[in-house]
């Protein structure tokens, strides 16, 4: 079942992704107020997966709350137009966003131009207007910075942890440890460890 675009935030800011949704933060920073923005504001959580590369989850996805507090908002369609230098400036007022922040704070801004272009600068577009899982798929994988790994974790996310109701998950949801099993401290800490040992596996091969 595909569910009409949300209108707003009138039952709370966690109907944006499901009505009947039960998390209440993600447990991906060890920050509650961070962790609880991902849940309350869709376009954290994407900012959050694109910031994730190069760093650890915690340092990816407290960024956009040091984001939120240095521009004082976080809606797509501003930070689309915003000076790509001052952007930049705010990615690296220290302690910096990212490693990288010069090149992270353009692919944020290209995110965000998409999301504002695309989907009328609201996030929550791209999966109440998916027809199935395939479709919503498509949509994350069209969008800057968004990348198979980043996708299929987001996928997992919300479908595992928000819940998103769309026909055909079976066939689109990855069969490894995603982000969208972690439903608490323990459990990230545990996706990581398995993360670093996958990689000391790969270059071992190599």
């Amino acid at each position: 079942m595909v569910r009409p675009p949300c209108k707003g935030f009138d039952q709370g800011r966690r109907s944006a992704y499901h009505a009947a949704m039960k998390a209440d933060r993600l447990y991906f920073t060890g920050d509650a107020k961070a962790d609880a923005l991902l849940v309350d504001e869709p376009m954290a959580l994407l900012i959050g997966f694109v910031l994730d590369q190069q760093v650890t989850v915690q340092k990816a996805f407290s960024g956009p709350l040091e984001l939120n507090r240095r521009l004082g908002t976080l809606q797509a369609g501003r930070i689309a137009t915003m000076d790509p230098a001052r952007l930049e400036d705010v990615f690296r007022e220290r302690p910096a966003l990212h490693r990288f922040p010069g090149s992270m704070s353009r692919r944020t801004q290209e995110l965000c131009a998409a999301v504002s272009e695309h989907y009328g600068g609201d996030p929550t577009r791209i999966w109440s207007e998916a027809e199935d899982a395939s479709d919503l798929r498509r949509r994350l994988l069209e969008l800057p910075g968004m990348g198979k790994m980043k996708a299929d974790g987001l996928l997992a996310v919300l479908a595992r942890r928000f819940e998103i109701d769309l026909d055909g998950w079976d066939a689109v949801l990855p069969d490894h440890p995603t982000l969208g099993d972690v439903d608490s401290e323990e459990a990230l800490a545990s996706y990581q460890a398995a993360k670093r040992a996958r990689k000391a596996a790969q270059q071992a091969k190599a």
